[in-house]
């Protein structure tokens, strides 16, 4: 059977792709370092590396033993975890994956209250988007993910936490909004009128789906990396945008330019946690998920 350290090696082999750097990580020399992922090929009678003088490729068996590797040394952490703690619930190292557009509006309470009540809990924070967080779960680079529902996600289980509405933020008197009318009649949206984020944000597609956007021509060409970005956008009239509810108070704050209106119709997100099925620390999962509801509540 393969050894820890053996699996420890691949994956720092993995991440740097680089014998000697890789060897450097671990602490030891890279002759060692080199014999040890030889002896893990011979092991499992397979080549897991493609060895060039410039670069380090993985093979396809390879990336799925890498794969597999992540996740059993997450499964020996959590098992050292349990041990060190006395079996005491959300404590030890646990790495949460969170959305762009949701970390800076949930992370200030939900740290401060999470450490309050586990404060033998190290919580290590990973933010990018949706699909990339997703397959760092998948591999075991992360331990659950915060993330903005609908996503199509396999081999995981799916908290649904809370709902997120809509809102419609625009200039104070927009040329794109007519004030005149009491309901938003989104299929008389001028052209180029919706300002989103760019391709890869799923706050983009949400927005679009929940909104009743259906007419493509209506979305600007010019998109944003970020909600801030996308508000001074509006700001400067050039279109309209949808905003979540919990980023309100803190996008907004004294921009007295920027109208906030409700939807006319419901129109949300939904916020979630997901890890991977048959995770062995669900149940601590589950805590997490509810304080992060009775946070929403207070708010």
């Amino acid at each position: 059977m393969p050894t820890i350290k053996q699996l420890k090696y691949l994956i720092a082999l993995d991440d740097s792709r680089h014998f000697g750097n890789a060897a450097a990580a671990c602490f030891i020399s890279q002759s060692a370092f080199s014999i040890a992922i030889k002896e893990l090929e011979s092991t499992l009678d397979v080549q897991l590396i493609d060895r060039t003088n410039k670069s380090v490729i993985v093979t396809a068996a390879g990336a799925a033993v890498i794969k597999q590797a992540r996740l059993c040394m997450s499964d020996l952490k959590t098992l050292v975890d349990i041990v060190t703690s006395g079996q005491e619930p959300l404590s030890g190292r646990l790495t949460l994956g969170i959305i762009p557009t949701i970390a800076p509006f949930l992370l200030p309470s939900f740290m401060t209250e999470t450490l309050k009540r586990f404060p033998k809990l190290q919580l290590y924070l990973r933010e990018d988007k949706t699909a990339v967080i997703y397959e760092q779960l998948l591999d075991g680079k992360l331990d659950l993910i915060l993330v903005a529902l609908p996503f199509q996600m396999k081999n995981v289980t799916v908290m649904p936490l809370f709902e997120d509405p809509f809102l419609l933020a625009c200039r104070r008197g927009s040329r794109w909004v007519d004030a005149s009318k009491d309901e938003m009649d989104f299929d008389a949206l001028p052209d180029e009128s919706v300002l989103l984020l760019e391709d890869g944000h799923c706050l983009r597609d949400h927005a679009l789906a929940a909104c009743h956007v259906r007419d493509s021509d209506q979305v600007s060409r010019f998109s944003a990396t970020s909600l801030q970005t996308l508000l001074q956008m509006v700001v400067a009239d050039l279109g309209i945008t949808f905003i979540p509810a919990m980023a309100r108070h803190s996008l907004i704050g004294g921009e007295s330019d920027l109208e906030l209106h409700p939807m006319p119709k419901k129109s949300v997100r939904e916020i979630g946690l997901a890890w991977r099925k048959g995770s062995s620390r669900s149940d601590e999962f589950t805590l997490l998920g509810e304080l992060l509801q009775k946070l929403h509540q207070a708010t």
